[in-house]
C-alpha cells in the first residue's frame, strides 16, 4: 500500500469511529429532548457510520496494486463508494421527511432543548474540524473517497448549525411547531447535496473531463515549457482514485534520438509530479516536428528551421485536448 493511500485508509478509519461516537451523543439529545429536528441530525448521523464504513472498505480495495483483471488499478472503487454515500445522504433525508410528516400527525411535545443543544452544538464542532481535515488531504491525495467523507461531515456541520439557530428561535418564542419546519427543510438541504455527491461520483465513474485539474496541468506546463516541447495535444487526465492516469502526445524535434525524446518526456514527468505528487503515471506519445510547426517553434538554437518563428501558441484547454497538431493560426492532421 502507497504511503499516500495509506494515510487516506488511517483517517477514513478514525473518521468512521468518530461518526459512531457522534451518532451516539445525538441520539442522547434526542432522547432528552424529544426534538425532530435533532431526531433529523440523529438521522444523518446514522448515513454517516454507514458511510464511514463503505468508504473505508473502498479505500482498502483502492490501495490494492494492479493485477491482471484491473490493469489501471482498483482505484474506481472509490467512486463507486462516493456514489454509495451519496444515495444514502438522499435516503436520509427522504427517512427525515417521512418521519417529520408522522410527527405532525402524532405531536409529540419538545422538552429540553438548552441541554440538547449543548450536545449537538459540540457534535458540530467536531464534525467540521473532522471534515476539514477529511477534505484537505482528500485533495491532496486525489481520493474521491475521502473528500465526498469531508463534504459529508460539513454538510452534517452546516444543518446542525441550522438546527440549534432554529432551536434557538423556538426556546425565545415558544412556537414548538417550528420544530417540524426546521427539520423538512434541512432535509430538502440534505437531499440536495446527497445529489451533488452522487453526481459528482458518476462523472469519475464515466471518466468525465475534471476541467479545473486540465486547467492547473496546463498553466503549469505552459508557465515551465521546454523549448524542445514544441507542441502538445490529445492531452487527457482520468482518476483512478488517488491515481491521476495521463495521455499526450508531445511534438519534439525531429532530429532528436529515442534518448534524447524520452529525457524530454522524463522532464515533463518530473515537473508535473512536482506539482500534483507521486500519484500519476504517464503514457506520452513523441512526434517528431513537420515543416509548419516552425512557426509556432520557441527553439531559437534550431539548426534545420525551414520557416520563420511568428508566435507563441500559448496552450489551452481547447486547443490541448484536440487530437491535431498545431500551427500559427491553424490547425492540420
Amino acid at each position: 500500500m502507497q504511503s499516500a493511500a495509506k494515510q487516506n485508509y488511517r483517517i477514513q478509519l478514525w473518521i468512521s469511529i468518530l461518526s459512531l461516537l457522534l451518532f451516539g451523543a445525538k441520539i442522547v439529545a434526542y432522547h432528552y429532548t424529544n426534538s425532530m429536528a435533532i431526531l433529523t441530525d440523529a438521522l444523518e448521523s446514522i448515513v454517516n457510520v454507514i458511510a464511514g464504513f463503505i468508504g473505508l472498505y473502498s479505500l482498502y480495495v483502492a490501495a490494492k496494486p494492479r493485477d491482471t483483471d484491473h490493469p489501471y488499478g482498483h482505484g474506481k472503487a472509490e467512486f463507486l463508494s462516493a456514489a454509495a454515500e451519496g444515495a444514502l445522504i438522499t435516503a436520509a433525508g427522504i427517512m427525515i421527511v417521512y418521519e417529520t410528516v408522522l410527527n405532525i400527525l402524532e405531536p409529540n411535545p419538545v422538552q429540553r432543548l438548552d441541554t440538547g443543544l449543548w450536545v449537538v452544538g459540540i457534535t458540530a464542532v467536531v464534525n467540521y474540524v473532522a471534515g476539514s481535515m477529511c477534505l484537505r488531504i482528500g485533495r491532496k491525495n486525489n481520493s474521491a473517497a475521502l473528500m465526498a467523507s469531508g463534504k459529508h461531515l460539513q454538510i452534517d456541520t452546516y444543518s446542525t448549525i441550522g438546527i440549534i439557530l432554529g432551536l434557538v428561535v423556538v426556546l425565545v418564542t415558544g412556537l414548538y411547531w417550528l420544530d417540524k419546519v426546521i427539520a423538512l427543510l434541512m432535509s430538502i438541504f440534505i437531499i440536495y447535496n446527497g445529489y451533488r455527491i452522487i453526481r459528482s461520483s458518476i462523472a469519475g465513474i464515466m471518466d468525465e473531463a475534471d476541467t479545473e485539474l486540465l486547467k492547473k496541468f496546463i498553466r503549469v506546463l505552459n508557465n515551465h515549457r521546454h523549448p524542445n516541447w514544441i507542441d502538445l495535444h490529445n492531452l487527457r487526465v482520468i482518476k483512478y482514485g488517488s491515481l491521476l492516469h495521463v495521455d499526450c502526445h508531445l511534438t519534439v524535434p525531429w532530429y532528436l534520438n529515442v534518448h534524447e525524446a524520452h529525457r524530454e518526456i522524463d522532464a515533463l514527468v518530473e515537473l508535473t509530479r512536482q506539482q500534483f505528487g507521486d500519484a500519476i503515471e504517464f503514457f506520452v506519445h513523441t512526434d517528431g516536428c513537420l515543416p509548419f510547426s516552425c512557426s509556432i517553434c520557441i527553439k531559437d538554437d534550431c539548426p534545420v528551421r525551414q520557416h520563420l518563428f511568428t508566435e507563441r501558441l500559448e496552450w489551452t484547454l481547447t486547443n490541448v485536448i484536440s487530437n491535431e497538431k498545431h500551427r500559427s493560426g491553424t490547425m492540420e492532421q
